[in-house]
């Protein structure tokens, strides 16, 4: 710490200013610091340079269904470790890691609602969520929202990010 800044610190009438930590966003490309409006108004690309940030599920269905039409398509349940796998971590451990990381149950999420009064099922597969890496509970999903299009007779959609098969489970 700078003489500075310890004698502005110890100075009990100036006020500190507080700023909000979520004003700011760092572009990860150019490192640009852009206002967090503008930078979710240009659908969380940069303004200055345009390289498109990754967006989960829910920003996607924000995005591309009409406002208020949506509505997540329940996820079916399916083993949490069938392999008992074992690594360098339990495999139930970094489930729950990216479970509280990503805010999601697994790496792809259904919706169904409109898009511009046309209705129509959005599957979306996250990258944040273990690199978007395929289980059994990945292919479930995509299976259910499929199916959930083929019931209401409207499109499917699928936004895919994966990093492959997972190796805890992927031969399932």
């Amino acid at each position: 710490m700078s003489w500075l800044n310890r004698v502005r610190n110890a100075m009990p009438f100036i006020a500190k200013r507080e700023t909000a930590d979520n004003l700011w966003h760092k572009c990860k490309s150019c490192q640009a610091l852009v206002f967090v409006k503008e930078w979710e108004e240009n659908l969380h690309v940069c303004p200055r340079c345009e390289h498109h940030d990754r967006i989960g599920a829910k920003v996607r269905f924000e995005q591309l269904f009409d406002s208020g039409s949506v509505s997540e398509i329940p996820m079916p349940k399916v083993p949490e470790d069938p392999l008992k796998f074992r690594d360098s971590k339990k495999y139930v451990d970094r489930l729950k890691a990216a479970r509280t990381s990503t805010g999601d149950p697994d790496a792809l999420q259904g919706a169904y609602g409109t898009i511009e009064g046309r209705p129509a099922v959005i599957a979306v597969q996250d990258f944040a969520f273990m690199g978007g890496s395929m289980g059994v509970a990945v292919g479930e999903a995509f299976v259910a929202a499929a199916e959930e299009a083929l019931r209401r007779k409207c499109p499917f959609i699928a936004f895919t990010a994966a990093g492959g098969a997972r190796m805890q489970e992927g031969i399932l």
